[in-house]
């Protein structure tokens, strides 16, 4: 196709998950798996803590929001991957890619701010526990989450209408199983300097303010309670963190390797990014259910409670 006739016929090849054809099969049965352990997963603990009253607290507030958003984030990207093994057919439209990539860099954005949020409640509910309800009034949280949610918005808007203005010529293969930024941009027939920049600087702040703000809200939050005097109580407030920690640690070591360190286009970095890429966009989402719920007995007694069929009423 000539540079700059882009139209809706235009399609991309994508590299896929592994060359091996004898692979495929168990490919598309580990995703399939993983995909369905994700929805079920956070699915149950966005309705734990929507009918259960006893989790009507802001952490648990955020915490359905980072589960709601986990299952739309999976969802830009798995479904197609399995009806491309399936099928045996790596292609994806133009419009297709573009959709798929602003959907997976909205959900993908907001995961990173609600974390972020999620550290700040943890600060809160630490370090200033007598106004921590005040503070983080339900008003406040709605707020929060649609702070998040337009943020989200507008990178990933931002970040699609910059891939717009780039022209491909005929049928490229893009080194991933979905549309990223990274992979679209190694395929231009066009100067993409201005998109490198974008991508550098905004993406950075996305990944690194927010993680900024997680590690200097855990800097007070370990200050504070190493000034705790009971082993019980710095075991309690060390636990509620626990999880959230462990999530960060996940989702932003794989992102900033993803991101902020590009690699070449050679066979191997492609299997590398496509690994890391598997990593922050389902493994994380997959270990997020489990990493809550393992580690927070009310989230337990409520999953526990809502499968038995003895939750609480909306109305209590």
């Amino acid at each position: 196709m000539a540079e700059g006739n882009q139209t809706n016929s235009f399609e991309f090849l994508l590299w896929g998950l592994s060359k091996q054809p004898e692979q495929q099969h168990i490919l598309f049965l580990l995703f399939l798996w993983m995909y369905m352990v994700i929805i079920a997963g956070n699915l149950l603990i966005v309705l734990a803590v929507g009918i259960d009253t006893h989790l009507r607290t802001p952490m648990y507030f955020f915490l359905a929001s980072l589960s709601y958003t986990d299952i739309f984030f999976t969802s830009a990207t798995v479904p197609k991957t399995l009806v491309n093994i399936h099928t045996q057919n790596r292609s994806i439209s133009y419009a297709g890619c573009l959709a798929q990539l602003y959907f997976f860099l909205t959900f993908g954005s907001m995961d990173i701010f609600l974390l972020a949020t999620m550290a700040y409640d943890r600060y809160m509910a630490i370090c200033h526990p007598l106004h921590y309800t005040l503070v983080l009034s339900h008003r406040r949280c709605i707020f929060l989450v649609t702070t998040c949610w337009i943020l989200s918005n507008l990178t990933a808007m931002t970040q699609t209408f910059l891939i717009l203005r780039l022209s491909f010529c005929s049928k490229k293969i893009v080194p991933g199983f979905f549309c990223d930024l990274g992979p679209l941009l190694r395929v231009s027939c066009v100067d993409t300097h201005i998109n490198d920049l974008v991508v550098l600087y905004l993406g950075g702040a996305v990944i690194l303010i927010p993680f900024m703000l997680i590690l200097v809200s855990y800097i007070h939050i370990v200050l504070a309670i190493l000034r705790v005097s009971s082993a019980q109580g710095k075991y309690k407030a060390f636990s509620t963190c626990g999880s959230h920690l462990a999530v960060v640690t996940l989702f932003f070591g794989t992102g900033i390797r993803a991101y902020l360190c590009p690699s070449t286009s050679s066979s191997n970095s492609v299997e590398e990014d496509t690994a890391t890429a598997v990593m922050y966009t389902v493994v994380t989402p997959l270990l997020n259910p489990f990493i809550y719920s393992l580690r927070n007995k009310d989230i337990k007694g409520a999953l526990g409670r809502l499968l038995r069929g003895r939750v609480s009423s909306w109305g209590k």
